[in-house]
């Protein structure tokens, strides 16, 4: 008899994940049918019309397909991309169809571990980055997979996470027969983090008997686009060490900061500012965002810190089971973290294409915020980073944020994620949408949701 459902695992059962469930299945259907339909249910920029870096293809084009860099071809490509090409290769010793050591080409990590050390040097904090504590991952999500996987040994071991949250989150926890912890954040603070309601969680977790081992941390956040202050991030820190958890920080969106005054920092950095040694980091980053928009090539890296050598064996033990990350993903790393030099031929044009993303993604997130107000009984907190908006809404009695995208998606082909699937408070109803689509189809966007929601309400 074929396997059944009653066969599989009740976590496999229980496990969902927002991003890709039954509203977006619907809209495929749509599609195929000739419906025009405008996702703007995930982080995926390539898919909406970003362009990649010229850079980055480039030299990962001669990596893959060597024989580019003889004779006359060579030309084609400025100096600076055949010589990263060439070096590469000579690094990696055996190109990019062969398996790499488990945590990743030493030459990556090396480059991460600078690139770290140059970004956290500042307010008097000098950076120290070790490259056997850095791994590389398939994107950010496999690192926290492995992070989750080292902390939840039993269905009593709780990781407080943020509500809303991005699904990976929940879903890997349930998986992995765990228990979530929700946290609130402050949606009329930003979506700002509140000692009190971490408090508030972690008490009433140890009520119900469970264990809590860690705190996730989303920063630029998604889905809210919130960027965190400083004293925010420290707060975080000294909580951590009052309950001997561990920091998971998802900064994947570091680069992707758009309000006035508002900047990056990393836990790293903090924690070095506050000379923190009793709390473990794990901190992730991936080329799928920022101005990359790599989501394809699953490229990515997890740091650790603050964690003994013993532990650090174990995680390069789980590392070793998949062999290695993908090695064209690593290589999108490195371009990542070393981008062209600014007396490279490259540069320039690396640094228009750069900055004509984060500008565009600037004007795309202040149209969607102020056209989102705009419409009666939908607010919107700023769009401060990442890539999203999580905006409130009022429903009429009786009705869902699930019905409301289903019906959205229905009438106008708009596709977007109800906010039941990122946590909301009760008695609230939300949906995210992404910032990525076209400036032109931002307008569109918003002219069909007034119009909906109008109707709908």
């Amino acid at each position: 008899m074929p396997i059944q459902i009653s066969d599989l695992s009740d976590a496999v059962l229980h496990t969902h994940y927002a991003v890709r469930g039954l509203i977006v299945a619907r809209a495929q259907e749509l599609e195929r049918t000739g419906r025009q339909i405008i996702y703007c249910n995930i982080g995926n920029p390539q898919a909406l019309g970003q362009k990649p870096l010229t850079w980055v293809r480039s030299v990962l084009s001669l990596c893959e397909y060597p024989e580019l860099m003889e004779g006359r071809n060579a030309d084609a490509f400025p100096a600076d991309v055949v010589e990263t090409a060439r070096n590469i290769l000579a690094w990696s010793k055996h190109g990019l169809g062969a398996y790499s050591e488990s945590k990743g080409m030493r030459f990556v990590r090396e480059a991460i571990a600078r690139f770290i050390r140059d970004r956290d040097s500042a307010d008097g904090v000098e950076q120290i980055t070790d490259p056997e504590h850095i791994y590389l991952t398939d994107g950010a999500s496999k690192g926290v997979q492995a992070a989750l996987r080292l902390l939840i040994s039993s269905e009593k071991d709780g990781i407080l996470i943020p509500i809303p949250q991005y699904p990976l989150y929940s879903a890997t926890i349930t998986l992995y027969g765990g228990r979530q912890v929700g946290y609130y954040l402050d949606e009329e603070a930003g979506w700002s983090l509140d000692e009190h309601m971490l408090e508030e969680a972690i008490q009433r977790a140890h009520k119900e008997g469970i264990h809590v081992r860690a705190i996730v941390v989303i920063n630029p956040g998604n889905p809210t686009g919130s960027v965190l202050s400083e004293d925010n991030i420290a707060m975080v820190i000294r909580f951590a060490r009052r309950h001997n958890l561990t920091i998971l920080a998802d900064e994947v969106y570091q680069d992707n900061v758009y309000k006035p005054g508002a900047r990056f920092i990393s836990f790293a950095h903090m924690m070095a500012k506050l000379r923190e040694q009793e709390v473990s980091l794990f901190s992730f980053h991936s080329t799928s965002k920022g101005f990359f928009g790599e989501c394809g090539h699953r490229g990515g890296y997890m740091e650790v810190r603050n964690i003994p050598e013993e532990v650090i064996a174990q995680i390069t033990k789980l590392q070793s089971v998949s062999l290695c990350s993908n090695v064209p993903g690593q290589i999108v790393t490195y371009l990542l973290v070393r981008p062209p030099r600014p007396d490279e031929p490259s540069r320039a044009r690396y640094e228009e294409e750069r900055n004509g993303i984060l500008s565009t993604l600037a004007t795309r997130a202040r149209m969607l915020e102020e056209g989102l107000n705009r419409i009666p009984g939908i607010h919107c907190q700023p769009i401060a980073g990442a890539m999203y908006a999580f905006p409130s809404i009022t429903l009429p009695p009786g009705r869902t944020d699930e019905q409301y995208c289903m019906a959205l998606l229905e009438q106008t082909g708009v596709c977007v994620v109800p906010g039941s699937g990122f946590g909301q408070k009760e008695g609230t109803a939300h949906f995210r949408t992404t910032i990525l689509p076209p400036t032109e189809q931002i307008g569109a966007v918003v002219d069909a949701l007034d119009s909906f929601h109008r109707r709908w309400s």
